[in-house]
């Protein structure tokens, strides 16, 4: 329960400074692990990005605001951490579906979101197979494109990269270099606090290249899910691994980095396998 104690630490912290910047790497040093990872859990376990649950606790708060007649907009604009009355009633207008200059008229309906609270329930039931490997470092090639703080912003990038190692020939040039383990083309989420966060895709390889970024992946213990069918069906085993494993397993995550291997090119019948860093819980 201490795993889920410390998510909910941090979502006291987060509801206790709803009209500051929030650090989210407060967050995650509150919950025992990085600011990515936090995110990441959040997102799975809560089925929302951090950023809107944060825009969406601070929208009700502003509504019930508004209708005591406390603040005027461009207050609760300031307060909220908006730098426009503009900016905040875009915000307020995605949440609510009304404007809020609306709010104090006769049958204006708004939406209230309550904070979250994490308890661990009964779910699963489906087999999850997994095995605990520490493995030494390794070094890998690829290409890269950089991640943001606020991984909401992240959805478009990691896909477009894809997209442009899979129709320029890249993935074929990569994998004539794969010459280590893990065996498969990789995607490698490295988000270590500190240093830019990136996303490769890449190989594992021993080859010197002037074509391709190098990155070593440090020694670590890794929980290593195994998984097949389409490449969507990867997220929805990392959903899994967050929501039904982590909690109950005696682990929590490491500050390294997270990676899919894909076992064989076909999109549609992939073999897959999910690398978590793990370290035994606190």
């Amino acid at each position: 329960m201490e795993w889920v104690d410390r998510l909910n630490q941090a979502m006291d912290y987060m509801e206790d400074h709803l009209s500051d910047e929030i650090d989210t790497e407060k967050l995650g040093r509150i919950a025992c692990c990085s600011s990515y990872h936090f995110q990441r859990m959040f997102t799975y376990m809560a089925g929302v990005p951090l950023s809107e649950y944060i825009r969406r606790r601070k929208m009700s708060l502003a509504a019930v605001e508004l209708q005591n007649g406390e603040l005027k907009i461009i207050d609760l604009a300031e307060k909220y951490g908006y730098h426009s009355p503009t900016a905040f009633n875009r915000a307020f207008q995605s949440v609510h579906g009304v404007a809020p200059s609306t709010v104090r008229m006769p049958g204006t309906t708004v939406k209230s979101f309550p904070p979250i609270r994490f308890s661990i329930s009964i779910t699963g039931g489906e087999a999850l197979d997994y095995r605990i490997e520490i493995k030494p470092a390794f070094r890998i090639l690829g290409i890269s494109a950089p991640l943001y703080g606020n991984i909401e912003n992240n959805f478009a990038t990691v896909p477009e990269l894809w997209q442009k190692a899979a129709e320029g020939g890249i993935v074929e040039k990569l994998a004539v270099r794969m010459d280590s383990l893990p065996m498969g083309i990789l995607g490698i989420s490295a988000c270590d606090e500190r240093e830019q966060w990136r996303y490769f895709i890449a190989v594992s390889s021993t080859q010197a290249s002037e074509e391709f970024e190098e990155y070593t992946i440090p020694s670590s213990t890794w929980a290593i899910f195994s998984g097949s069918g389409t490449n969507l069906s990867v997220q929805t085993l990392e959903r899994r691994i967050v929501t039904e494993w982590l909690p109950t397993s005696g682990y929590e995550y490491a500050n390294a980095p997270d990676i899919e291997v894909y076992l064989n090119p076909d999109p549609q019948n992939a073999q897959y396998e999910v690398w978590i860093p793990v370290t035994p819980a606190k």
